[in-house]
């Protein structure tokens, strides 16, 4: 099953890579600040048909008076029409197969479909302690959530205490300039005593599949006949806080056609 996804294509929270210098685009609402930046590479691509690419994410959430950041309560990321994510021939996870695993577990049950890593900071506020910085690694994985494809983020840390925390973002179509939707409502970490403060992530994979080579992201730059690239909007986050803020950022790139 294939699934249209922005020029670029996949995920969320969106970011930086290789050959493109890209800059963050950071919203503030009150004392809470949010720095959504993407990228993907190769910068160039064709025209017409679409080529392999490699997303990087990474997002950071911070307060401007040094006070812990409230949750992440819910994500909704769209993408630009044009481009392609692909799962046809990739096995699929679902949150009770990552549930309470490490990350060597996690990818002992469900390796064949990892499509992308990284790492994570977060901050727990434990009464009388006050903010005990943590971090650790993220699995991406092609997903299913409540009959719909997915992509299944896998957190895990051992300090201050030993925390394996599942994010499901459902895939969706829709008509329109973001045909590509993920949407994810957050899970507590930490029984509501953490937040992720800081992501990176690398999203990308080329697979044989019946004797064909695919790739699970792909884009062409759609820039028009007689252009040697083209400027586009690459995604619009929405990001909703769990003490009732949101924050919105549209992200734009452009692309070179080869």
């Amino acid at each position: 099953m294939g699934k249209r996804l922005g020029i670029l294509a996949a995920l969320t929270l969106v970011v930086v890579l290789g050959s493109v210098a890209a800059q963050a685009e950071v919203r503030q609402v009150g004392n809470l600040r949010l720095s959504f930046s993407g990228g993907f590479a190769p910068h160039a691509l064709p025209r017409e048909r679409p080529a392999p690419i490699t997303l990087d994410v990474s997002g950071a959430i911070s307060t401007t008076d040094g006070t812990h950041p409230p949750a992440l309560s819910r994500i909704e990321v769209g993408l630009n029409r044009n481009g392609h994510l692909s799962t046809v021939g990739l096995p699929a996870c679902t949150t009770g197969d990552l549930q309470t695993t490490t990350t060597a577990s996690a990818l002992d049950r469900c390796r064949p479909a990892l499509v992308g890593r990284g790492q994570f900071k977060a901050e727990f506020e434990f009464p009388g302690l006050g903010p005990v910085p943590s971090s650790g690694p993220i699995l991406a994985f092609n997903g299913r959530q409540a009959g719909k494809p997915a992509l299944l983020f896998h957190l895990y840390t051992a300090n201050p205490a030993r925390f394996t925390f599942v994010l499901p973002l459902t895939i969706s179509r829709t008509k329109g300039r973001f045909g590509t939707i993920l949407t994810g409502d957050i899970p507590k970490l930490a029984s509501g005593l953490g937040s992720v403060s800081q992501i990176e992530l690398k999203i990308g994979r080329n697979y044989t599949y019946k004797g064909q080579q695919r790739s699970y992201l792909s884009a062409s730059c759609g820039a028009p006949p007689g252009f040697p690239g083209a400027s586009f909007t690459l995604a619009r986050g929405s990001f909703k806080f769990a003490d009732g803020r949101t924050i919105a950022a549209p992200l734009s790139r452009t692309c070179k056609v080869r």
